[in-house]
């Protein structure tokens, strides 16, 4: 079961803004706790602020919501106010601020926020209006993905990526700049002794490894690998996962190609489950993207390369079999055998469920980043690739998909996340500023 803790819940400040000679103004704390109690509803975790009337109050407010280390703060307007109430709040805790105005003729609350933004804009301050009754649907889910987007923004920038090996010779796109990722995106690297690591694996004593072997291989539908192979990818997990609570990561990748393919793939699938993703091939940006998609999803997810089109709107992902078993479309198709080109270790083959599929690439350039953004419904397939074949429709054809990656320079290696969070990844990067480049295709 993947664990709770590693689910996105954004942390949110709420209150309400009014000045008190304004129609409406006797609403700020009535509405001030409404939006509390409908965000709590939805999943956040609320600090509540009440009504911010003047500077002190705004003062306060921004020193709870330090103190409280929130993601963000839900401020709603009841009536127009003065714009350096938020000024106040910010200057004592700089975060994205979602504005919500209610309707109201003659309360100047949706002429409060336009002042409100205009100024926010001119000072690069991270936002997102909304303007409507607190029960409609749209307003609610545009205030969601902007709260899930900032929550990720937070996690991102305190986030750990192991790095361990090397990144594949011949593949300069996977090569991080550890500076401009730190700057546009938030995690920072840890390099792990890869040595190291597979000298502790191989002093794990053998009994508990065969009863977890014996416990992986039950989960699979047939096993075509020798236990000596098994109980080699339970140590390197084993190691793989102290490694995990040493450094305290959050995601982390393994020159793995070719030298130590069939040997960490079937530990990948596991710590996919405990919601810590690992990419292949020392793609330290790949495993940047799993990190943000299993956050947004709060479920394991795809390393993929892209491969061929299966016809002229679908197209085949994947990589060598590293996938969590509960990706897999039929539980009885899981099958552990070894690795595609080598003919070693472990790897759990099955072909992917369908779905409403994310995809994220992402790549440096230069002294910044891209982020590649691309959305599609997952189909059934059969077994084309001996690893875990992810067939994507886009419902364009496939060869527009192609030219776009292409024509903006995009990689090849894509990871994929259940469920569409493109707006929550749109709003992100937003947030995360200038030196990150979102491009996103467009089927229209």
């Amino acid at each position: 079961m993947f664990p709770p803790e590693k689910r996105l819940i954004p942390r949110v400040a709420v209150g309400a803004l009014s000045s008190p000679l304004e129609v409406g103004a006797d609403r700020a704390p009535q509405a001030a706790a409404d939006l509390a109690d409908l965000l709590e509803s939805l999943g956040c975790e609320v600090v509540r602020l009440g009504a911010v009337l003047n500077p002190d109050l705004a003062a306060e407010a921004g020193r709870r919501m330090a103190e409280s280390h929130v993601h963000a703060a839900a401020m709603v307007a009841v009536s127009w106010f003065e714009d350096y109430l938020v000024f106040d709040l910010v200057e004592e805790c700089p975060v994205p601020l979602l504005l919500w105005s209610l309707p109201g003729m003659e309360t100047g609350a949706l002429c409060g926020i336009q002042q409100l933004t205009a100024c926010l804009k001119q000072l690069g301050a991270p936002y997102r209006a909304v303007f409507g009754q607190f029960d409609l649907p749209d307003c609610r889910e545009r205030a969601m993905a902007f709260l899930r987007a900032t929550a990720l923004a937070y996690r991102l920038r305190r986030a750990r990526i192991g790095f361990a090996g090397h990144r594949v010779g011949g593949m300069c796109e996977v090569a991080a700049n550890e500076f401009a990722l730190k700057k546009a995106i938030g995690p920072r690297i840890v390099p792990i002794d890869l040595p190291r690591l597979l000298a502790a694996a191989e002093e794990e004593p053998d009994p508990p490894m065969q009863q977890k072997w014996l416990e992986v291989v039950n989960r699979a539908s047939s096993c075509k690998v020798e236990e000596a192979e098994g109980l080699d990818s339970m140590k390197i997990h084993a190691a793989i996962r102290r490694s995990v609570e040493q450094f305290g990561l959050d995601a982390l990748t393994i020159g793995c190609y070719p030298h130590l393919m069939g040997r960490v793939c079937l530990p990948a699938s596991l710590l996919a489950d405990e919601g810590i993703p690992m990419a292949c091939e020392g793609d330290v940006h790949g495993a940047v993207g799993q990190l943000m998609l299993t956050l947004l999803t709060g479920q394991p997810t795809h390393n993929t390369d892209w491969l061929e089109p299966l016809d002229e709107k679908t197209v085949i992902f994947s990589h060598c079999g590293a996938g969590s078993f509960s990706l897999a479309e039929n539980p009885a198709d899981v099958q552990l055998a070894s690795v595609r080109l080598m003919g070693r270790g472990v790897c759990a083959l099955f072909p992917a469920r369908p779905g409403p599929v994310t995809l994220l690439s992402i790549l440096a350039s230069g002294a910044d980043y891209q982020i590649a953004l691309l959305e599609g419904e997952a189909v059934s397939t059969a077994m084309v690739f001996p690893g875990n074949p992810l067939r994507v429709d886009f419902g364009v054809p496939v060869g527009r998909v192609i030219d776009w990656i292409h024509e903006e320079g995009i990689g090849h290696h894509w990871m994929a996340g259940y469920g569409h969070v493109g707006e929550e990844i749109i709003e992100w990067a937003k947030i995360a500023g200038p030196d990150l480049r979102l491009v996103s295709f467009s089927p229209s």
